[in-house]
């Protein structure tokens, strides 16, 4: 069972909201971007170079990189209670963050506040398996490569794999430019016009110029593991654990796209590597399906749940 703690601040009026996750003591993390133009904090201290091993939480938010600056809220939260990297000083909490591009949605002047994350914080239990249209996934859509007014709701999405005593939870916020695909790689959420699928009609219009601009679509994986790993390892993990998001989108990780996995591990378990990210890919691939299913109709963007 995992030690990971999730709260979500979610404001459906504006259009946005942000996810933490509260990490155990001593995780480890890293992280992989394969995407044009990500928008993070704290990610050059998750290269297996680097230094820092250790995390004491990670933050998902929309906002765009306004969105960024409530990370903040989560460093007091964490500081009031004395969790951070420890110096002669005082300790200071390490918080990676990501963020998603949602401001079309309703609202483009809002974005989540360091108020808006420490609640999050507040929030923030264990077991906690929400999905949809929630936390940083609230103003997350989908299919934008035929243009806004095409778009349908993407969100929060949650899947977790047990082999043994091996487990491997996966929350994503889904925010492609692409369609989401089952495993039969049929649309299961996309562009779409009178409930028809865009590419279904042709597959050939998904590599036009988007009718959306540069940079504004992301999907934000966060693994969670209790995989006994070292951090090159664990790099090696977010690496492959996109996969599932190929598997997943159609088309995926195009120039348009910001997508960026990290990975936490409290490093109990021993494992093969292999194993681990095979469940891994599966996991994130299932969690971006089950964004859209979970996700329900905002601001007028319709969703596969009524």
């Amino acid at each position: 069972m995992q030690k990971f703690k999730i709260g979500h601040y979610t404001n459906r009026e504006k259009g946005s909201g942000c996810t933490v996750i509260l990490c155990p003591e001593k995780t480890m993390g890293s992280a992989y971007a394969r995407g044009i133009s990500p928008g993070t904090r704290e990610y050059a201290l998750l290269s297996p170079y680097r230094k820092m091993e250790e995390i004491h939480a990670l933050f998902l938010t929309g906002g765009s990189a306004f969105g960024l600056d409530a990370a903040a809220g989560v460093m007091q939260y964490l500081s009031e209670r004395g969790i951070g990297y420890f110096t002669p000083y005082r300790r200071i909490p390490i918080v990676p963050a990501a963020v998603i591009f949602d401001l079309p949605v309703i609202d483009s002047q809002f974005y989540p506040s360091a108020e808006n994350a420490y609640q999050a914080c507040q929030n923030a239990k264990l077991g906690r398996t929400e999905q949809g249209t929630i936390g940083a996934g609230t103003g997350a859509t989908i299919g934008k490569w035929a243009g806004i007014e095409y778009i349908m709701k993407g969100g929060v999405g949650f899947s977790q794999q047990q082999h043994g005593d091996l487990s491997v939870d996966v929350l994503s916020v889904v925010n492609p430019v692409g369609d989401v695909v089952n495993e039969y790689n049929k649309i299961l959420a996309g562009a779409s016009k009178d409930g028809v699928f865009l590419a279904e009609q042709n597959s050939s219009t998904q590599w036009i110029t988007p009718a959306f601009s540069l940079g504004n679509h992301t999907i934000l994986g966060a693994v969670m593991t209790n995989a006994l790993l070292t951090k090159q390892q664990l790099y090696y993990l977010t690496e492959r654990s996109h996969n599932g998001i190929v598997k997943s989108v159609k088309p995926a990780h195009t120039s348009y796209d910001g997508d960026i996995i990290f990975a936490l591990s409290t490093r109990e378990v021993e494992v093969k590597i292999d194993l681990l990210t095979e469940m891994t890919i599966e996991a994130v691939r299932q969690s971006i399906v089950n964004a859209v299913i979970h996700a329900k109709s905002l601001g007028g963007i319709p969703s596969l749940r009524k």
